[in-house]
């Protein structure tokens, strides 16, 4: 058994101080405020680790090199394609690695991966169809962080269209080849399968209940009406929202997660409410790509549970995404005040979105998953304990501990050396391709 005594912690009534965890393997063991100070001694607020619930990690390439440019998200979408085509599973996990230990740096302790490019380019499987998938599992274990691996069903370029040359390696035919494909994947450690859905434009609505009944029990995820133009586009091919659609077929419910859920009409909102369906907002790349600002607050409200994600990869920041929660709403709604902090951080903690009950507070019998926040640097001298959502970023996290494991210490992966150089080298070796 391991003891840390916590300055401050983030417990499931609030922030406390003089905090004893103990940690036996991978779980807590037990917690006692306002214990004597003994063990490893966290200065600074501990709270459990942060859960990045929608990621596309070979979307961190494009950063800083698609940002300055007019356009739309369909424009922004060819510079993603023109990089997907130039990854292999060795570049991939490359790249991978290096994203998930800059997520760990930033208080992630697990991620759930929407993962789409399956095959090699021109839709050829290689000898292992699960070769990708396998290289970002790896890619993860080596960077010391929870994986979801959701296997993404891609079919169709459009409403009515075909794969373009782009699409075709992340396409297997149809649903069922799809879900034969993935039923032969099975990692081990701390990596878990879950399904996607594209979008609606992307797996057409015949095909939509095959992936439904194989994610039965598991995290099913959907990227739902993040642009207006899908929305015309599903009535005016359908006669249907795309929440419409995937209530018909089967898809929502308690284990499906839709992400953004931007443009959503009211009925949309109480379809998702009335399923006990989760929603998942990815603040940062949702302003990048400017899709717009979901309806958070009616959402909650309607009985939707929130949670968030990195998505692109264009900020890699759990704070960042947190308080843009609050702050977006704060813009659309003209007021303040929209979220109070445990439900910002009820949402920035949610791993069970991703399937890893059981993690994400600090309480005995849950997992060890938990970070360590810096109070007093330049970002956070000054501010209340209880306000630390609204100061902090990714560059106060000091410590972090996954499933019992110290990943980062004083501010230092432990298992990844220098990732930055990681990330710069392959990023530019990929982009000289």
């Amino acid at each position: 058994m391991t003891t840390f005594w916590c300055e401050y912690a983030w417990l499931p009534d609030g922030i406390a101080e003089g905090v004893r965890i103990e940690v036996t393997g991978s779980l807590i063991e037990s917690v006692t405020p306002g214990a004597p100070r003994e063990g490893t001694v966290l200065t600074g607020l501990t709270t459990p680790g942060f859960a990045n619930g929608h990621s596309h990690a070979f979307h961190r390439a494009l950063r800083g090199r698609t940002h300055h440019e007019r356009g739309t998200f369909w424009t922004w979408r060819e510079r993603m394609y023109a990089l997907a085509s130039r990854l292999d599973p060795d570049s991939y996990y490359r790249l991978a690695r290096g994203v998930y230990a800059e997520m760990v740096l930033a208080g992630y302790t697990s991620v759930g991966e929407f993962h789409y490019l399956h095959h090699a380019p021109g839709g050829k499987r290689y000898a292992d169809p699960n070769e990708m998938s396998a290289a970002l599992v790896r890619a993860a274990a080596d960077a010391g962080i929870r994986i979801t691996l959701l296997d993404t069903c891609y079919l169709a370029g459009g409403f009515g269209r075909r794969l373009d040359e782009h699409q075709l390696r992340f396409g297997d035919g149809d649903a069922q080849a799809w879900a034969e494909r993935v039923d032969s994947f099975a990692p081990e450690g701390n990596a878990r399968v879950g399904a996607a859905v594209h979008s609606v434009r992307a797996v057409p609505v015949d095909q939509l209940p095959v992936v439904a009944e194989w994610a039965q029990g598991r995290p099913l995820h959907v990227h739902l009406s993040e642009q207006r133009a899908e929305n015309a586009d599903s009535l005016s091919h359908y006669g249907r929202t795309p929440t419409a659609l995937l209530t018909e077929a089967g898809v929502l419910g308690p284990h499906t997660v839709a992400v953004h859920a931007t443009h959503l009409t009211e009925a949309d909102i109480g379809a998702l409410g009335r399923t006990r369906t989760r929603a998942c907002f990815c603040p940062t790349t949702e302003r990048d790509l400017g899709d717009g600002i979901g309806p958070a607050r009616s959402l909650v409200d309607a009985g939707v549970g929130l949670s968030l994600g990195s998505d692109s990869n264009a900020v890699v920041d759990a704070f960042e995404e947190t308080r843009a929660l609050e702050l977006n709403d704060r813009l659309a709604s003209e007021s303040r005040g929209r979220f109070s902090v445990a439900e910002l951080m009820a949402a920035a903690t949610d791993h069970d979105a991703i399937g890893w009950e059981g993690v994400g507070e600090l309480e005995a019998a849950a997992g060890a998953d938990f970070v360590t926040v810096d109070l007093g640097s330049m970002r956070t001298a000054g501010a209340e304990p209880s306000g630390f959502v609204f100061a902090a970023s990714a560059a106060d996290i000091v410590h972090v501990m996954v499933a019992g494991r110290q990943v980062v210490r004083d501010r230092v992966h432990q298992l990844v050396e220098d990732p930055q150089l990681v990330l710069a080298k392959e990023i530019e070796a990929l982009w000289q391709r």
